[in-house]
């Protein structure tokens, strides 16, 4: 009898603590399949920190690489313990082969034409590094073949994902500050060379066909889809640019140093993006009618407003899925979000505009007024 009574007791509360133990919740990326990705070229630099990133995550399988270096392939797969299956030297088959979700351009920016269109005859969608395109001409075919195949196309920038910019975003568009009137945004390294970027890297950086341009497309880029996202997506009236050699032995072929000048009729954005930086930097200086803001490295921000002091204050979290770019796909390609903002094809259509005029500037020592 006694012994009944001990088992019904131990039954009842084993089953009770099982019942109130506590256990971590599982994360939705836990839960959700993981969304299934292919590798669209390697000789990007950019390929190692994705790769890094890639590891500690569920929600991203790499179910596919393409990349015509076989050695450049297996100095990854031995870095990061990629299965050597993964390997494919031609993108057309490897989509045929893999039917991924989505794919992740890593290429040279010249390139960026001809993996979009394979990837468009294949309706995958697609994230590349920064800048969208090399020129005018490759940015409109890339959006033709977009549209044609109604796939989404969007564009990294590391900066997209910065709390800072954000923050001096809605500080623009709450009217905290006013109307915008003056931009100033640095970008840039020390270059490529004293920072010893992978040799495949170097190589095409400093081709002027292969990257569209040394620091100018390089970092010109970043703030030139600051200033478009800021202006929501406006086109502006004029660029004007200067770009220098201050390490002609070094970069022979392309510019190491470049000062844009992009004009609206009531604003205007100051870009500089360098090789010549002592330090990396990506900061921008937001000036309206009545405040300013100044982003301090990724997470901080100087703000001003009207009949206060300056105030170095910490940016507040972006809300998922506008903090990650993994994310921020998976939404765009699961969930069906509309592409917007600073990743966008539209914005980055403007961007490609002034780059572009950009290189035209500084070849003819004019100011090149932008069509409308």
């Amino acid at each position: 009898m006694r012994f009944s009574i001990f088992l019904a007791t131990l039954t009842f509360t084993t089953t009770l603590l099982t019942f109130i133990s506590p256990t971590r919740a599982q994360t939705p990326a836990e839960t959700a399949a993981p969304l299934r990705v292919a590798v669209a070229g390697m000789a990007h630099g950019h390929t190692s920190g994705f790769l890094q990133r890639v590891k500690a995550r569920h929600d991203v399988e790499i179910i596919g690489v393409a990349e015509p270096d076989r050695k450049l392939f297996d100095r990854y797969a031995a870095d990061f313990h990629l299965d050597a299956n993964l390997y494919h030297a031609d993108l057309d088959e490897m989509l045929a082969a893999t039917h991924p979700q989505a794919v992740l351009i890593y290429t040279n920016t010249y390139d960026h034409r001809r993996a979009v269109e394979i990837c468009a005859k294949h309706k995958v969608p697609v994230m590349m590094e920064k800048p969208l395109a090399v020129s005018n001409e490759d940015a409109h075919a890339i959006a033709q073949a977009a549209r044609d195949a109604k796939i989404p196309v969007l564009v990294n920038y590391e900066t997209t994902w910065y709390r800072s910019n954000r923050a001096a975003y809605d500080l623009v568009h709450d009217r905290s500050i006013g109307e915008i009137r003056k931009v100033v945004v640095h970008d840039g390294h020390p270059g490529p060379k004293k920072i010893n970027v992978q040799p495949e890297f170097f190589a095409w950086l400093t081709d002027p066909k292969l990257g569209g341009a040394g620091a100018l497309f390089d970092f010109g880029c970043y703030g030139a889809d600051l200033m478009t996202w800021l202006m929501d997506g406006q086109r502006p009236d004029s660029v004007t640019a200067v770009t220098q050699h201050f390490q002609p032995d070094v970069y022979p072929h392309v510019d190491d140093e470049a000062t844009v000048v992009v004009a609206y009729p009531k604003a205007v954005a100051i870009l500089q993006a360098s090789w010549n930086w002592p330090f990396d930097r990506k900061d921008m200086e937001v000036y309206g009618e009545t405040g300013y803001a100044i982003t301090v490295k990724r997470d901080d921000i100087r703000v001003r407003l009207p009949n206060a002091e300056e105030q170095l204050q910490n940016a507040k979290a972006v809300p998922a899925p506008y903090d990650d770019p993994l994310k921020y796909l998976r939404s765009v390609v699961v969930d069906g979000l509309k592409p917007d903002g600073p990743s966008s094809l539209e914005t980055n259509l403007v961007v490609t505009e002034i780059l572009d005029a950009a290189r035209q500037s500084a070849a003819l020592g004019k100011m090149i007024r932008i069509r409308k």
